[in-house]
């Protein structure tokens, strides 16, 4: 049985191939209009002198074979100069295509961050079939800029293929069938590619599958448990077995496409055999024609190798690449919401939610039910219930991490799907669970926590001394300008109940917020220190309440919970119960029950 099974990915289409191809390319030429210009000209230009080889090679040959020592030396005068020029246009032109490349390569990489971070939902980062898509794409940005050097090569092996088929067609018309003979080559070369593409995007989640038990393996976070359960052998045989899936459709792909492929170019080579034969036996063609399509004709299938490999190349990173960078861009326009509602200065009337239902994409199980309830300006709010009740996803939802599914969440009266995303969200301030670790220094990893106030050390000291964090960086080498990670220069590691109250002091360093949102973010500190933490901050958020700030816990710890002026209980999906801590109790429901469970552990 496996570990892990991977979900299938989505069918949703891509934008069509030559629209992302022109979108990729006025982006590039917007970031550096003059040096993509000055690039392609380049490619140009050294196409002429090397396609003009087989020429001076014809004469220099028909000069030497006719005594005309005259077209020898114009010949071959001209023959070293193509040979200097096209060695010196391309040396330039690679000079000026690595300058842009590196350019540009900036402006890609920025522009998928930029998208991806300005998605206002998550469910691009939460949802399989999108994942997928997302991991081939940042496998292909770093080779996305790679494409507009393709371009350039691509235009000078045409020009110098268009060049060739004029020399041979100077010789007899009918030659012209030997560019006719290379449409197929082409043809496969392009189409090679798509298949081999989509069979592995067809098995990105196997490969997903596979890194992600190789990263557990040979990291330090699980290695831990690794050794202690010892499932390392399982992990490395369910690696195997997780790559050879995504390996063994691709490779099919890869052999299938590679038949073809053969078999096309042995039709062109036959041709070629067969031009020669032409000119030589039928036409009886003079000694310079006949070397002139010897050497064209070689040429000739050196540049239909090099266009169609290009050309592939284009097909099967280039579309495919511009296609998911496209995708991209319709996605996170497609999500972006109507923002025509200002934000609130100050609640007066509070939040509310209005016959919410939300399920996850891709699933049916609604998550929140017909959800109806009012957070009052001003308010502390505890929200308690088992694990999988909708806590989080409430929180997810006042975050706009998500849309809800039906119904409306309303903020002093107005839709919160209305208003600007980044706005409402640089009102609001939080801690949860499942933080991430900044590992810059201590200050800078609390300071994030409000951006423009980074570098405003009395505001990050006043935001550790809000979160009790006082202890932590008392105890680090540097104080707040010790750098945190160990993998860093003088960084060094702290354990995770440390890293718990950094990130609790990164969500109190917004004075004002509209909403504090506190998502279990002490649940690896002991429940004393999380009772006096809360205790304190309970007690200045009511003092702050004028401002109409809300406040909502969410915790498992009824200690902490018992001090919110409201309680909020969810059970399968909907809300139970709702009242103080003493009225709860006293109606002796399913919140007096956990309670009374709770309070006998500690008797």
């Amino acid at each position: 049985m496996s570990l892990l099974s991977p979900t299938p990915p989505s069918d949703t289409d891509l934008p069509p191939a030559l629209s992302s191809m022109w979108r990729l390319c006025r982006l590039g030429f917007r970031h550096e209009p003059r040096l993509m210009f000055v690039a392609f000209l380049l490619a140009l230009l050294a196409a002429l002198p090397d396609a003009l080889m087989a020429l001076w090679l014809a004469l220099l040959g028909e000069g030497v074979l006719d005594g005309d020592r005259t077209l020898v030396v114009w010949s071959a005068l001209g023959l070293g100069l193509s040979a200097v020029a096209t060695w010196l246009l391309r040396t330039i032109s690679t000079r000026v295509q690595r300058s842009f490349r590196d350019k540009v390569t900036i402006a890609l990489e920025s522009h998928v961050a930029r998208l991806q971070a300005s998605v206002v939902t998550i469910a691009h980062q939460e949802r399989p079939e999108l994942l997928d898509r997302l991991s081939v794409l940042r496998d292909q940005v770093f080779v996305l800029d790679h494409m507009y050097m393709a371009v350039f090569s691509t235009a000078g092996w045409v020009l110098r293929l268009g060049i060739t088929v004029a020399l041979l067609a100077s010789v007899h018309p009918a030659l012209l069938l030997l560019a006719v003979f290379a449409v197929p080559t082409a043809a496969t070369s392009a189409w090679r590619p798509a298949v081999e593409r989509a069979a592995e995007e067809a098995g990105a989640p196997w490969r997903r599958l596979a890194k992600h038990l190789f990263d557990t393996a040979t990291t330090a976070p699980p290695g831990k448990e690794v050794r202690v359960t010892g499932i390392g052998p399982r992990l490395v045989n369910e690696r195997r077995r997780a790559w050879e899936a995504w390996y063994r459709p691709v490779a099919a792909a890869r052999w299938g496409s590679a038949v073809w492929n053969a078999a096309t170019w042995a039709v062109f080579g036959a041709s070629y055999v067969a031009a020669v034969v032409f000119v030589t036996a039928r036409l009886d063609a003079p000694a310079g024609d006949v070397l002139l399509v010897l050497a064209a004709g070689a040429r000739l299938s050196a540049y239909v190798g090099a266009t169609v490999g290009e050309i592939g190349f284009l097909r099967g990173i280039w579309m495919d690449g511009s296609q998911r960078l496209a995708w991209l861009e319709d996605y996170a326009a497609a999500v972006a919401s109507t923002a025509d509602v200002a934000v609130p200065d100050r609640l007066t009337e509070g939040i509310a939610f209005d016959r919410v239902s939300f399920a996850y994409p891709g699933t049916d199980r609604l998550v929140l039910d017909d959800l109806s309830l009012v957070l009052p300006a001003g308010a502390v709010v505890a929200i308690v219930g088992e694990n999988g009740a909708g806590k989080t996803t409430m929180v997810k939802l006042l975050a706009r991490f998500y849309q809800p599914s039906a119904g409306r969440i309303l903020v002093d009266g107005a839709d919160l799907a209305r208003m600007p995303a980044e706005q409402w969200r640089g009102r609001l301030a939080g801690a949860f669970q499942d933080f991430f670790r900044f590992e810059f220094t201590a200050a800078g990893s609390v300071g994030v926590g409000d951006v423009p106030r980074i570098d405003d050390r009395p505001a990050v000291e006043e935001a550790v001394a809000r979160a009790g964090a006082g202890d932590v960086v008392a105890g680090l080498r540097h104080g707040l300008d010790t750098q945190l990670g160990p993998t860093w220069p003088e960084g060094v590691e702290v354990s995770f109940g440390q890293w718990q109250k950094v990130a609790l002091a990164r969500g109190f360093m917004r004075d004002e917020p509209l909403l504090l949102v506190l998502d279990e973010p002490t649940a690896s500190l002991d429940a004393e220190t999380e009772h006096a933490l809360f205790e304190r901050y309970a007690a200045g958020a009511r003092h702050r309440g004028e401002a109409g700030r809300i406040t909502i816990l969410v915790s498992h710890r009824f200690s902490t919970v018992r001090m919110a002026d409201l309680i909020v209980v969810l059970d399968g999906a909907r809300v139970v119960e709702v009242g103080t801590h003493a009225e709860l109790v006293a109606r002796g429901g399913q919140y007096a029950q956990l309670y009374e469970i709770q309070a006998a552990s500690y008797r």
